[in-house]
Order: C-alpha cells, then structure tokens, then sequence
C-alpha cells in the first residue's frame, strides 16, 4: 500500500438530504413551470454545497449527492428511449398481483397517484449518458477520487418490467435484462474513459432473496 492511501478511505452512500429549494424546484420541472436547464442550475448550485461539506470534511471518495436525479433510479426516465415514468394508478388493473399492491398502498396510506415507476415501454437504450455530467461536476471540483452511484441491473430489471407494457419491446423480462446489462455495462466504460476511480452499482432488492420467500413479486421502490 502506498503511504499516502488510506487502509480505510472514506466516502459516503452516494445520496445527500435534498434542501427545500431543490425540492421546489425539482417539482416546478415536474410540473412545466421551469426549463431543465433553470432546474441544472439549482442543482448545480446544490451538488456544489455537498462537494464542499464532503471536502471541509475531509473525505476520500466524494460523490455528487445525486441532486439532479428526481429519484435514485426513475431519473433514467429522461435518459434512456423506451422508458415512460408511470404512477402506480396508471399500472394497478395491468399489475400481475393487484390485490397485494393494493394491501400495500392501504397500510403505507399512500395514493397509487403518488408512486411513479420507470415503465419499460419498448426497446430500451440510451439517449444520453446517465451520469457522466455528474462525475464532470463534482471533477471539477477536486483532484481526489470520485465515486458515481447507479442502479443495478436487478433492481431494474424487476422495477420496470410490467408485462401489460413491456411486451410491446420485448418478449419476456430476460430479454429485457440483457439490454438493461448492456446499458450499464456501456455507462460503465464511458466513466471509466472519463477517468472516474469508483463505480458502485446499488442492488437494495436483493434482499428479499434472503430474507423473503417471495422473490418474484412486483418490486416498486
């Protein structure tokens, strides 16, 4: 190990506590009242307040915070073709197990309104890279390392595949992984040429493999 690396180098999860301006106007980009690029400057200006908690802090491994994405993984909506953001009122007649979703909204009292998920729709690819303008951001900033948070192609593959809607691009769900594989696997390689050190792929479902019985059902997160 060199002298100067750390045994335990310090980073962080990947997600910061949104402040309430970045939540307005994140809302406000939902709703049409503001441009993507007035919503970028907002965040721009938010991810730049968390790089520099993470330096004053002295941190090893900085992450953006994942300020400009309205959702850990549904921001893939608006970069990749074949994807439409659904609320869970659109999909509940199509889902295959209506009646525990419906068991599941009642005891979280939350509208179906209110749950929106990245719909696969048809053939899925990208239309712009996923997070290389976050990796550039926080680069900008700092010589040390920087890690880049994605979603892993498990968690994907059961989030957004509902069979009402994704037959229109594919046959089955294995089809549709395989093309999820290879959009992360190409994201991958556009990080890694940019020169970002760490990618780290969050697979928080693959908890019901151990500890539920039922691994096949509807995952919306």
């Amino acid at each position: 190990m060199h002298k100067n690396e750390k045994l335990f180098p310090v980073t962080q999860v990947g997600s910061w506590p949104r402040s309430h301006m970045l939540i307005k106007a994140l809302r406000d980009k939902q709703k049409g009242r503001i441009t993507i690029e007035e919503f970028n400057e907002v965040a721009d200006k938010e991810a730049e307040r968390c790089i520099q908690y993470q330096l004053d802090a002295g941190v090893d491994i900085l992450v953006e915070g994942e300020h400009h994405r309205d959702n850990f993984y549904s921001f893939l909506t608006d970069k990749l073709n074949g994807v439409k953001l659904m609320s869970l009122a659109e999909m509940l007649d199509t889902l295959e197990n209506k009646e525990s979703f419906e068991e599941m909204l009642d005891t979280l009292d939350v509208p179906a309104s209110s749950i929106k998920n990245p719909t696969c729709i048809g053939k899925l690819s990208r239309r712009e890279s996923l997070t290389l303008n976050e990796f550039r951001l926080v680069k900008s900033h700092t010589d040390k390392p920087v890690k880049i948070t994605l979603p892993g192609p498990y968690l994907l593959t059961r989030a957004m595949w509902v069979s009402a809607f994704s037959t229109q691009g594919y046959e089955n769900k294995l089809e549709m992984a395989d093309d999820i594989v290879n959009i992360l696997r190409e994201e991958l390689a556009d990080l890694q040429e940019a020169g970002c050190e760490f990618v780290q792929f969050d697979e928080p479902v693959l908890t019901e493999i151990v500890m539920s019985e039922d691994c096949d059902r509807r995952t919306f997160m």
